[in-house]
């Protein structure tokens, strides 16, 4: 922004709003780095962390996995809401007033197994919310799932998601036990180390 009195140039609000925006996923990528490493040679998948935008999913670090075939998402990629385990997270702690916003639209098809029917992904996001934990086997792209995460900041809200991504052999529907577990302690470790207290929600502790 100039100034209309010195004709000098300042920081529009805009621009602030970005570098704390950039600051928050300095922070999250830095807290995440070692458990995600840790969660990566555990499971052998690639692990990623996103955090929520208004579109979708942001990907804001990725660990390759040590798989033979290699399966990712780039730093950066952005991942729909409903198509992506990632999303469907982040749409089961919305408000219901921001869930109902988005589920009035046409829903994205990414694959034909892509869940397009909003009472069908009401009830999707319901069992997320019991469970603890989203899937997406096919819905990205033909042959890949994920096994996804909250990650809470210190007051309980949404800081980010934790997921691991991989062929649907290797995370199968539903997932293996030790993959829920492993992903859920690890987004438990992230989320404590963000500030917040108590275990992560679900059932599947």
């Amino acid at each position: 922004m100039q100034s209309p009195l010195t004709e000098r140039y300042r920081l529009g609000s805009k621009l602030i709003k970005l570098g704390n925006a950039a600051i928050s996923s300095s922070d999250i990528a830095s807290i995440a780095s070692q458990p995600m490493r840790a969660l990566r040679d555990r499971c052998d998948q690639a692990v990623i962390l996103g955090q929520v935008e208004e579109g979708g999913i942001r990907i804001v670090t990725t660990f390759s996995g040590n798989a033979a075939v290699e399966v990712g998402v780039r730093p950066g990629s952005a991942l729909e809401f409903s198509t992506s385990a990632q999303g469907k997270m982040a749409m089961a702690f919305m408000s219901e007033e921001n869930r109902n916003r988005f589920l009035d639209r046409p829903l994205p098809e990414a694959t034909p197994y892509s869940v397009t029917d909003p009472d069908t992904l009401r009830q999707h996001l319901a069992e997320i919310r019991e469970r603890g934990w989203a899937d997406a086997p096919n819905e990205t792209a033909v042959g890949l799932n994920a096994l996804a995460f909250p990650v809470l900041g210190a007051s309980g809200e949404l800081a980010g998601t934790l997921a691991i991504v991989g062929l649907t052999q290797f995370i199968q529907t539903p997932p293996d036990s030790d993959q829920i577990r492993a992903v859920g302690a690890t987004a438990q470790e992230i989320s404590n180390a963000l500030g917040y207290q108590g275990p992560l929600p679900g059932n599947w502790h």
